[in-house]
């Protein structure tokens, strides 16, 4: 028996451990502990990609959370894990799933997936007639975007509210945004629009979803080419 019960011990040090069990759901009153930590994580994120995040404030996220327009992720034992909150502009004819952060610990296990899933979900539900939009720079986000039907597309085609930009002065490259005027910028620009059957996922020549590493070529050249325009 004791032999066995060696082995067993010495066989699991070299299993992979499982990934912490996470629930997923929409936000309520009980969730408003999370918010500093939220926001704190917003800003921490934004440091060091050196890209664009708009980061919120406490009030804001709270405000969400307490709006049930928010989905937040977290484990058995109350440690948040991850979030992602709805916006709506243009009387409610636009809405955004903004602010998806996973914590540093929980990355790489397919949350940011779920917790994208569960908003878009949750952004039907409440506004079933919308176009869903965002604006990214993280290649991970738009193939999930892809992935739930978004189509990648001018700024042009983004509501025009201007409570929307005023949110992005927060980003580094607001300045860049500004210059351009608002015609485009680093991030990329992706739109669900309930109304229209997707035929495709070719932007530019290419399959976003087939050929996603030559997408990724064009995007870091599109914002080589924006940032050193910028510069001079």
């Amino acid at each position: 028996m004791l032999p066995l019960l060696f082995y067993s011990s010495f066989l699991s040090l070299f299993l992979p451990l499982k990934p912490p069990i996470i629930t997923i759901m929409v936000a309520n009153a009980t969730h408003v502990k999370y918010a500093s930590e939220i926001c704190e994580e917003m800003s921490d994120s934004s440091k060091k990609r050196g890209t664009g995040i708009a980061v919120r404030t406490t009030e804001y996220v709270t405000k969400k959370i307490e709006e049930g327009k928010a989905i937040v992720a977290f484990t058995p034992e109350g440690k948040w894990a991850g979030f992602c909150y709805i916006e709506s502009w243009s009387d409610a004819n636009y809405v955004a799933n903004s602010g998806l952060i996973v914590a540093p610990e929980f990355r790489g296990q397919g949350l940011a997936r779920r917790i994208k899933r569960a908003i878009f979900k949750l952004s039907r539900e409440k506004y079933p007639n919308a176009k869903i939009f965002g604006l990214t720079t993280g290649l991970a986000v738009m193939r999930i975007n892809s992935e739930l039907d978004y189509q990648p597309v001018t700024y042009s085609e983004l509501t025009q509210d201007e409570a929307f930009w005023q949110g992005c002065k927060s980003c580094v490259n607001y300045d860049i945004l500004t210059a351009k005027n608002r015609k485009m910028c680093i991030c990329t620009a992706m739109l669900y629009d309930p109304k229209k059957k997707v035929k495709s996922k070719k932007f530019d020549g290419f399959n976003v979803l087939r050929d996603f590493d030559l997408f990724d070529r064009w995007m870091k050249l599109k914002q080589w080419s924006l940032l050193k325009l910028f510069k001079k």
